[in-house]
């Protein structure tokens, strides 16, 4: 179902899952993307991403399963009360050169994909990352899977018919100026969460 979207990725989801990756350069990262289908006469249908929730950092892809259904449901009732949804899951690997998708990520996206049908995974470019910080590409630092009939993830766009776009095409610039400023080290994802339960995971104020 995948292949019949097009995804829409709003700059605060953006930014704030870059932010994630760059506070934890030796780690995986991931979390959780919230949004909505568009559903209305627009043809194809487009998956708006408007908002990221970090859930973890994992120097070993070793996700705590509970701690992700804890996370998952705390995410649905809050965001559910907005009109929005769980639509898609973001992965970061460890290593720089580490272009493939973890059975991790696929394994939460399958959970994902049996709530929401056009669910999306986004695997973040390391490379690409250090070239939009630096002011030199305005590209998406991420990488859209989706999953096709056969149930495997895959990257879209190879079949021409899916496609991630970004709702503002300054983002990488907002993204830059962010990194400047080091407002990477306030993010606060789940593990810290969990660690401190003073601290906001759901990252008020961070983009302001």
């Amino acid at each position: 179902m995948g292949a019949e979207c097009q995804y829409e990725l709003a700059q605060a989801a953006y930014v704030k899952l870059a932010l994630h990756a760059l506070k934890h350069p030796a780690a995986a990262v991931n979390g959780l993307l919230v949004g909505s289908l568009l559903d209305g006469a627009s043809s194809p249908a487009v998956v708006s991403i408007v908002d990221a929730v970090p859930l973890s950092h994992h120097p070993h892809h070793l996700p705590l399963l509970p701690t992700h259904e804890l996370a998952l449901n705390l995410v649905e009732d809050h965001f559910g009360a907005q009109g929005l949804a769980i639509v898609g899951y973001y992965y970061a690997n460890a290593r720089r050169d580490d272009a493939d998708l973890h059975a991790v990520a696929k394994r939460v996206g399958d959970h994902i994909f049996r709530y929401f049908p056009r669910a999306a995974v986004l695997l973040l470019d390391n490379k690409k990352l250090e070239e939009a910080i630096k002011g030199k590409s305005r590209e998406p630092v991420v990488q859209l899977y989706t999953r096709d009939s056969s149930k495997s993830w895959r990257q879209a766009g190879s079949d021409g018919c899916s496609q991630l776009t970004l709702k503002e095409p300054s983002t990488n610039m907002v993204l830059a100026d962010h990194v400047t400023t080091k407002r990477w080290q306030q993010v606060i994802d789940f593990d810290d969460h969990l660690d401190d339960i003073s601290k906001d995971w759901l990252n008020p104020g961070l983009l302001a």
